[in-house]
């Protein structure tokens, strides 16, 4: 476990990081027009949008019209995570909406993926191994916890949370660890783990297309 807890600590802060100086995708580099409009399921996996690459601390978000675009606090300046780096490729599945009417947080899914950086704007197909739910500002906040379907792509062999568990716990507790510390001392709370089959569910509860497109 110890030579997986290197690997991941390696991964968030040696991968590629996006500076503010650097272009983000915008709508013409994206994989879509609408990356929102994409299928949320293809096939035995889920298709995920990336909007922050591991490695980098920066804030930032797809943007209808706009684009990908660096987060800005009210003062006007970047949104810059005071923390480690982001460990994996930190997105959203799209065709899915988590509405405020059903107690969410109007936004899409939320899911981490596991493995090396990956351009701003990159579409991955990946299999859902955990689910993370936390409390934030006393909303619950659900993270997906994926890893690449394409197994070239994978710092560990790991397909379901039982083996994600098992065999990688030091990086489950790595991930955990990240986000209940990420925007500051208490201000996230962790409620509990649960497996790849409540990822499933929840994609299923929320998603807004009515099935999967090849």
């Amino acid at each position: 476990m110890r030579v997986y807890s290197a690997a991941l600590l390696f991964l968030l802060l040696t991968a590629c990081e996006t500076s503010p100086a650097e272009p983000l995708a915008t709508e013409d580099t994206a994989e879509a027009s609408d990356p929102y409009l994409i299928a949320s399921i293809d096939g035995d996996a889920l298709n995920v949008i990336v909007e922050i690459p591991a490695g980098t601390n920066h804030k930032i978000e797809y943007h209808r019209g706009a684009g990908y675009l660096n987060d800005t606090l009210p003062d006007g300046s970047q949104r810059v995570i005071n923390f480690l780096p982001y460990p994996g490729n930190y997105g959203f599945i799209p065709s899915t909406l988590v509405e405020k009417a059903r107690g969410g947080d109007g936004d899409a899914l939320d899911v981490l993926v596991i493995g090396e950086g990956v351009p701003v704007g990159t579409q991955l197909r990946v299999y859902p191994i955990a689910t993370l739910l936390l409390r934030d500002r006393g909303e619950i906040d659900t993270k997906i916890i994926a890893v690449p379907a394409d197994s070239t792509a994978q710092v560990f062999r790991a397909d379901n949370f039982l083996d994600f568990s098992l065999g990688n716990d030091a990086a489950k507790r790595i991930i955990e660890t990240w986000f209940l510390n990420y925007k500051g001392p208490n201000a996230t709370e962790l409620l509990r783990w649960e497996d790849e089959a409540y990822a499933w569910r929840e994609v299923r509860r929320w998603r807004t297309d009515s099935e999967a497109i090849q």
